[in-house]
């Protein structure tokens, strides 16, 4: 997760770029609409539908929008994601005013929200609860404790395809997911890890910024030593920052990282000696509790073997710092409020320029999300979210699925025999709406009404255990990854499945009270994007069971190939900074889903309309109004070093070019009259069709 506290959110994104995790809107008041329909007031006139897009949806709103301290940026995500929080903050008051029976889940989300709420407890014991855990760090002797203080500190605290904290903090992270060569079973996938900051470039690229930002880091390193009263800190903290910069020159980028088939490389246990030397790997898995586990998946395997190697090569004190700097950095937010505002201090306001840290509710509701999130969502559930908006939700997007249907069978590129594999997979599509079927269970988690601290690291156990207990069991089709208070939605490729929680079901995305129209911009388009991630780069890899199976003709998939590259390329030449463009290629699967999702759900529309043409709205035409509600998903504003690490470390476009992706539809020129001379124009040939 990226976050300016360590436990805001693990959500799975896909829809919301991840940066938005760490952010909140506007005030949960304001998520009623004026107006059910496009938001006429936000619409910039002067700007030219044809020029920007993007700021004529968006312009006037932009004008008079300003970023709350205590946070990176704000946008429509957002605001729908204050009123969520708002409502489980409300949640979890009540509850804890219940006075539920020991061990319910009444009791568990009142004591684990009040044990995060009591600075003065946590004040009062200072470092006392991590002592016990730093003694352990302290004690390691030699490389093979090393290897299995290493292993025990893993957690499963990544998702390789849909970049939850995707570089894990520890030197590697667990994924328990479907096998990709056996989708009917979950395996064993490691991914690269070791990194504080958030990506590669951040230790490796040469420019002036990224050199200031390293002499900060290595200064916050310090400092959190020095709070937690090492000495020399730091001559520590040099070795650390070192030791970091090290293991990210040999890590995969991010844009590398997409490509599916570069990472499926099986190893059994006994390889690990002979393809990755240097770690004690049977001392590593016995700590890591995975002395059983025969195979497993590498995602980067050169990032492993180097890895493995500077265990080998780098001093023993070093990582005894290196592991007791991570521990310290993890556990911030609930130790003493030196140590919290000293990590805000460097990855709130140097690293995102956030001027101020949320308030101390906020951040509960976030760790009890976080670790009892589904014990939360069923009563947010049984709240907020109607049989009826459930319905609503299914039938719309029953149509943007038979819509996606149709798209295929009118595709002029595409064989029959490509044709079948892809209407196979919505024809098997597993969609969730609102809630899931079935719900966590937490009755193995303890929490303790006076204990943050051990709170959170069983809850971390508690979540690596569970991910442990699935390795080599059925896959479930229908589990969900998201809560129903979190404001996204996720196409899930190995499962062949599309989550919508509740949350993100309402107005402005969802409004019953607006035109059909202005929905299927709105909601419509996330819906068709989730569906079009089933045929994006990493979701085309997957047939209808999950499987990684190339199920393309020869033919279709090098058109497939260069149609997306032309893609990538388009978004190659925008530049939100003169020293920084944004990178297509670790884009691409994000971008094809947003151009497929507008594509799909404007069939959806205008299918719905039986041939009728949609109600005007203050003159604005059914077309326009659909185009306008899915550019106004867009609208943001976000601080500029917020925005420059999105670019370098999300697999997200920034939100002008998501809603300028318009340029790519045929009805979009048709509904503004866009002319030839104007920025966002594309001949016809130059237009990208994929799906």
């Amino acid at each position: 997760m990226k976050s300016t506290d360590k436990f805001s959110t693990s959500f799975l994104l896909l829809i919301i770029p991840s940066l938005f995790c760490m952010m909140f809107g506007q005030e949960a008041a304001q998520i009623q609409p004026a107006t059910h329909g496009i938001q006429i007031e936000n619409i910039d006139r002067s700007v030219k539908s044809g020029d920007n897009f993007y700021l004529y949806a968006n312009g006037e709103w932009i004008k008079r929008t300003e970023i709350p301290n205590d946070r990176a940026g704000v946008g429509v995500f957002t605001i729908l994601d204050d009123l969520a929080n708002k409502r489980t903050a409300d949640l979890i008051q009540e509850v804890s005013k219940a006075n539920g029976a020991a061990g319910s889940p009444q009791r568990k989300i009142a004591d684990l929200y009040n044990s995060y709420m009591d600075e003065k407890a946590i004040e009062a014991k200072g470092l006392t609860p991590i002592k016990p855990h730093l003694d352990k760090i302290a004690a390691i002797r030699d490389k093979k404790e090393l290897a299995f203080a290493l292993g025990a500190s893993m957690r499963a605290d990544v998702d390789a395809l849909n970049n939850t904290n995707f570089h894990t903090p520890n030197l590697f992270g667990l994924w328990a997911a479907p096998d990709f060569n056996d989708s009917a079973h979950y395996t064993a996938y490691l991914l690269q890890g070791g990194l504080q900051l958030p990506d590669r470039e951040y230790y490796v690229s040469d420019s002036e910024q990224m050199k200031k930002t390293r002499e900060e880091y290595q200064k916050h390193v310090a400092a959190m030593l020095k709070l937690a009263g090492f000495t020399d800190a730091d001559a520590h903290a040099a070795r650390i920052v070192e030791l970091e910069r090290k293991i990210a020159e040999k890590h995969t980028s991010l844009a590398d990282n997409e490509d599916i088939h570069k990472a499926d490389n099986p190893w059994n246990q006994s390889d690990f000696e002979s393809k990755a030397p240097g770690l004690d790997w049977n001392e590593f898995f016995r700590g890591a509790e995975l002395s059983q586990q025969k195979k497993f998946i590498v995602w980067q395997p050169a990032a492993f073997a180097s890895e493995s190697q500077l265990v080998a090569s780098e001093s023993l004190d070093t990582w005894k710092d290196w592991l007791a700097f991570h521990l310290l950095e993890f556990y911030s937010g609930v130790l003493p409020k030196a140590l919290n505002e000293e990590r805000f201090a460097f990855f709130g306001k140097t690293l995102y320029g956030i001027p101020e840290q949320r308030p101390r509710w906020q951040r509960g509701v976030f760790i009890v999300n976080d670790l009892l999130g589904d014990d939360v969502g069923r009563i947010y559930a049984q709240k907020y979210f109607s049989p009826e908006a459930k319905a609503e939700g299914e039938a719309m997007v029953r149509n943007i699925v038979e819509a996606f249907r149709k798209r295929i069978d009118a595709l002029t590129w595409m064989n029959p025999a490509t044709k079948a594999e892809a209407k196979a997979k919505l024809s098997s599509l597993y969609v969730g709406i609102g809630y899931p079927e079935t719900w966590h269970d937490y009755s193995g988690l303890e929490i303790k009404p006076d204990d943050i601290l051990g709170n959170i690291w069983r809850g971390s156990l508690f979540d690596y255990h569970y991910a442990l207990s699935r390795l080599g069991k059925d896959i479930d089709r229908k589990e969900w990854s998201m809560t129903p208070q979190t404001v996204n939605a996720v196409n899930l490729p190995l499962q062949n499945a599309l989550n919508f929680p509740a949350a993100i079901l309402q107005p402005p995305f969802f409004d019953p009270k607006a035109p059909s129209v202005v929905n299927y911009g709105a909601i419509g388009s996330i819906i068709g994007h989730e569906i079009s991630h089933t045929f994006d780069t990493e979701g085309s890899t997957f047939d209808a069971t999950g499987a990684l199976r190339n199920w393309w003709t020869p033919e279709d998939l090098k058109h497939f190939e260069e149609a997306t590259a032309k893609l990538a390329a388009q978004y190659d030449a925008y530049t939100p900074f003169p020293d920084l463009h944004v990178n297509g290629k670790q884009t691409i699967a994000e971008n094809i889903a947003d151009l497929g999702g507008v594509s799909a759900s404007y069939d959806g529309y205008r299918a719905s309309l039986g041939g009728k043409q949609a109600p005007v709205q203050d003159g604005f035409t059914g077309d326009q109004q659909f185009f306008i509600a899915f550019g106004q998903n867009w609208g943001s504003k976000i601080r500029p070093d917020a925005l420059r690490q999105q670019v370098l470390t999300d697999e997200h476009s920034p939100e002008e070019y998501r809603a300028d992706t318009v340029r790519n539809v045929d009805a979009w020129y048709a509904a503004f009259d866009v002319k030839p001379d104007e920025t966002l124009y594309l001949a016809p040939p130059k237009r990208v069709r994929i799906w």
